[in-house]
């Protein structure tokens, strides 16, 4: 006779007996699925004598943990699970106190199974269902689990402890998915920093949030209509585990694992919310992604590094989000020495504390903004933006204010893809010219506007034109910029006043400079998904400054990680659109380059009324070249003829720009660097196989 463990025999093909037990010891055997995926058991933590009951994949190294019942008390070593017919699972530590997991269980439960989907299913004789962990979700939902209205997700506290965290994922009756802190140790939730954006108004009044077994994470409604949530080609469930889990950093991330453990597979992200924690944890009330006074970074997993500024510390080096602290006293007592020698200085770049503001003051430069703050017992620190070293904070106008400013909206300046442009005047310290943009595409309650403007706001460069403030009230949006008195480059291209060679030089660099400060230099990319002459303005000066940059993340327009329908302007649009492609930085260096043909010719892309053989500059444009005709592109420009080395080294770049293959454009720093002559144009092939065949 053999003596086996009584899990050894309670379990077959994932089946597990009432009366079946597990022990907590650091040698415990779990309870296993069918193909052995996934295991149900006690997780011993670090090197403490404390375990977590909790469902786990078992065949990968990580043992990625899916599931589980106690983070908030870890069980000490010798506690016991037991299945029972009245109550389900119970645990039971070494003292004798009794914890009901499975609560509650409504009829008398026959045998649980560990699920090969991860999901742990208690049932009664007729093998119906009576308690499923997929029912009572932690931080992390699987293939083919749903979570009904009312469902909630909550992170850990940190990546080792379990414990309840300071995020939540709430799935809400209007079948919206939010994210909110929590300030923990309580549970007030605080305003929502991320809101997917269904709106209420919807036919379906039943929602669920799936994670089916193809991968795809969707918003079903009772109507059949569904609204995808992950985006983009997924490789088969049959090769990958899949997981979507809420982190203890308040990213909501969809990962996925090779399924062979041959060499150094890990988990990698498909997919998450918000796209920029750092920024979009902007709200009115808690710790924000890294905790109070903590400066927040995004790191190349879309998950933030935190760190404190000098001279500051945390404030309990045992809780890495505890919030930081200065390494200093400040007194506002009466008759201490003056602040100039007690305290100095610390700067530190695009940064901004938000929300914390009290004080604007305007006009000021650094040097004033510093003394002013040391002069304020109150002041912890002076924030200085901009080369005018104004505060950087938008203004909120009212819908009334902007009715006025714009005489009743009455003269208008243009009209684009995004709405109608009006000239106003406002005053912010004094009377100011501006330019009203009242948008047509957004909807009213999008909850991300005013994070999406603040990002736009952020954004600091002489070639991009300044945002001033906004609207939103009611069904009301609006963007104020400064005013541009030259209106845009198109008037100049196209129109009977034409600006010289040098002039049309200038602004392609300064569209360039643009392009890669969006691309490369803010702190969030902004791929702008619409670059054409008519959003180029000139200033008093004629420098260019790009304008409605932003707009397409904002108006929903970019869809930068989707393969949907086609955005920008017809003729400046790159060719992945219609291929069902990612779009990238690289869509605007496509855009850059027919716009950039358009500045050197004084000319549209497309012009029918010009000849068959002109009449699509693309094209045209690489046959001069190939034929070394480039003088007929400028026509009787005599300037540019007798720059003979720019005009030659513009167009190579142009025609770079323009390849049909997005991989052998160059990115808009590489483009920058050759217009200005610093780095080597090579001889660029044809940009597509149809460029020539008029030819051939």
């Amino acid at each position: 006779m053999i003596l086996v463990p009584s899990s050894a025999v309670a379990q077959t093909n994932g089946t597990i007996a009432v009366g079946a037990s597990l022990t907590a010891t650091d040698s415990a055997t779990p309870w296993l699925s069918l193909s052995g995926d996934f295991a149900f058991g006690f997780q011993q933590l670090g090197k403490s004598d404390l375990f977590l009951l909790s469902i786990w994949y078992h065949k990968i190294p990580e043992q990625t943990i899916t599931w589980y019942a106690n983070g908030d008390n870890p069980a000490p070593g010798g506690s016991k699970v037991e299945l029972t017919a009245d109550r389900g699972l119970v645990l039971t530590d070494p003292q004798g106190e009794l914890t009901v997991i499975s609560d509650p269980v409504v009829g008398s439960v026959a045998y649980g199974t560990m699920m090969d989907t991860g999901n742990f299913v208690l049932a009664n004789p007729a093998s119906e269902s009576l308690w499923e962990s997929y029912n009572h979700a932690t931080g992390t939902i699987l293939p083919s689990q749903t979570l009904e209205v009312g469902g909630v997700l909550s992170s850990r506290l940190t990546e080792t402890n379990f414990s309840r965290g300071r995020f939540q994922l709430n799935f809400v009756a209007n079948g919206n998915v939010e994210l909110a802190t929590v300030n923990v140790p309580g549970v007030y939730k605080n305003e929502p920093y991320y809101s997917n954006g269904m709106k209420a108004g919807s036919d379906s009044t039943t929602y669920q949030l799936v994670f089916n077994r193809s991968a795809y994470i969707y918003i079903s409604g009772n109507n059949n209509q569904n609204f995808a949530l992950s985006q983009g080609e997924l490789s088969s469930g049959l090769d990958f585990y899949h997981r979507a889990t809420l982190n203890f950093d308040g990213t909501f991330i969809h990962y996925r694992r090779p399924k062979t453990t041959l060499g150094n597979e890990s988990w990698s992200a498909l997919w998450s919310i918000p796209d920029n924690i750092c920024v979009r944890s902007f709200v009115s009330a808690g710790s924000g992604a890294c905790g109070y006074n903590r400066i927040c970074r995004l790191n190349i997993d879309h998950r933030p590094d935190c760190e404190c500024p000098r001279p500051f510390t945390l404030r309990d080096p045992n809780d890495d989000y505890s919030g930081c602290v200065p390494d200093f006293i400040q007194s506002c007592q009466d008759g201490q020495e003056p602040a100039e020698t007690l305290y100095a200085f610390y700067a530190v770049t695009n940064i901004d504390w938000p929300t914390s503001d009290y004080e604007l003051l305007q006009p000021y430069d650094d040097d004033k903004c510093k003394a002013s703050c040391l002069h304020d017992c109150m002041c912890a620190v002076a924030i200085s933006g901009g080369e005018s070293g104004l505060e950087r904070n938008l203004r909120c106008f009212t819908h009334r204010e902007l009715l006025h400013a714009t005489n009743g909206f009455e003269e208008e300046l243009g009209r684009g893809s995004f709405g109608i442009v009006y000239k106003g005047v406002v005053e912010m310290g004094s009377s100011s010219l501006v330019e009203v943009k009242r948008l047509d595409r957004i909807q009213d309650g999008d909850n991300e506007f005013k994070t999406e403007v603040n990002v736009i706001g952020q954004t600091h460069h002489k070639n991009l034109v300044r945002l001033l403030g906004f609207c939103d009230e009611g069904a009301h949006r609006m963007l104020v910029y400064e005013f541009m008195s030259n209106g845009n480059l198109a008037g100049f291209l196209f129109g009977e006043l034409k600006l010289s060679w040098e002039q049309r030089s200038q602004i392609a660099i300064g569209i360039a400079r643009g392009l890669f400060y969006l691309h490369d230099e803010c702190s969030n990319q902004i791929i702008h998904c619409d670059v054409k002459p008519q959003n180029i303005l000139l200033d008093d000066y004629y420098n260019a400054r790009i304008s409605d940059f932003g707009l397409a993340k904002l108006l929903r327009m970019d869809q930068s990680e989707t393969h949907t329908a086609i955005r920008g302007t017809k003729g400046y649009v790159a060719p992945e659109w219609f291929r069902n492609m990612p779009i990238t930085v690289k869509a605007d260096v496509y855009s850059f380059g027919v716009l950039l043909l358009e500045i050197i010719c004084s000319r549209r892309n497309v012009d029918m009324e010009i000849g068959e053989d002109k009449a699509i500059l693309t094209y045209w444009a690489y046959d001069c070249y190939l034929e070394g005709t480039i003088d007929a592109l400028v026509e009787d420009d005599m300037d540019a003829i007798s720059d003979q080395k720019k005009l030659r080294r513009f167009l190579m770049v142009a025609i770079w720009c323009i390849q049909e293959d997005p991989y052998l454009r160059p990115t808009m720093k590489k483009v920058l660097l050759m217009l200005e002559g610093i780095v080597e144009v090579t001889a660029p092939p044809s940009p597509s196989p149809f460029s020539t065949i008029r030819r051939n």
